[in-house]
């Protein structure tokens, strides 16, 4: 009876020395205890930790990727401004791209009128006056020169145009020689085709010509109206 008493004592202990070993991380393993894994550690926010900065680096690493392509078309905050106008069918492919030329071409042109004369007057003090206004004026002309011609050639440049399916009549916005949009309306029934050697130019209407990029022109209903094909006005009597 002593003998089974002392056994079962000792099971007993041995059972309760287990369980908390267990719950307390530790076993038994002959006579000592050993953490079950000492280079792990139980603190929550070494896993929390890591994981929120990887999430942050993953949301800002596309952003830098995006920002160092070269893409043709309008900008974000431009972007964002269309799909909220939902009847902007059509953005000219290179709208920003000729606002930055002429904005460049307005800024040489204006240091050229105020600091042509000045420079040449102050730099040549021995030439005589007469050759100085010469070479002023002639600086002076060739800057307002280019940048008139610069105008006349993408004046007829669209480079947004709103319209709603069903509508006779459409809204353009062009830029004007000061590198500012304004809006124009113009119906259907005023667009003709252009009878001129102009470069870049798809139709007129009421004496304006206009350009619209036909390959990003999505809306080929639209692109159809804005084509028109040339009508012949032959008469039977030239047949003759």
């Amino acid at each position: 009876m002593a003998r089974a008493a002392l056994s079962y004592l000792l099971r007993s202990h041995t059972r309760q020395l287990t369980s908390r070993n267990f719950h307390s991380g530790y076993t038994i393993h002959g006579i000592q205890t050993w953490p079950l894994c000492p280079y792990v550690k139980s603190d929550p926010r070494s896993f929390v930790l890591p994981a929120i900065f990887l999430k942050r680096w993953a949301s800002h690493t596309p952003a830098t990727q995006d920002d160092s392509k070269i893409s043709i078309g309008p900008d974000r905050g431009e972007a964002r401004e269309d799909e909220k106008d939902t009847a902007v069918v059509y953005y000219g492919p290179i709208s920003s791209t000729i606002k930055k030329v002429k904005l460049l071409s307005l800024s040489t042109c204006c240091l050229s009128v105020s600091l042509g004369p000045v420079i040449t007057f102050m730099t040549s003090p021995t030439m005589n006056v007469i050759l100085k206004g010469a070479v002023a004026s002639s600086v002076i002309f060739l800057s307002a020169s280019t940048t008139a011609a610069l105008h006349w050639f993408v004046s007829p440049y669209v480079h947004k145009i709103r319209w709603q399916p069903g509508s006779d009549s459409f809204e353009v916005e062009m830029m004007s020689w000061l590198a500012t949009y304004f809006t124009r309306t113009i119906k259907f029934a005023d667009v003709r085709h252009p009878e001129t050697n102009r470069p870049f130019v798809t139709f007129k209407a009421n004496g304006n010509f206009y350009f619209v990029d036909a390959e990003h022109c999505h809306n080929k209903a639209l692109l159809a109206k804005l084509t028109p094909q040339k009508q012949a006005h032959e008469s039977t009597l030239k047949n003759l």
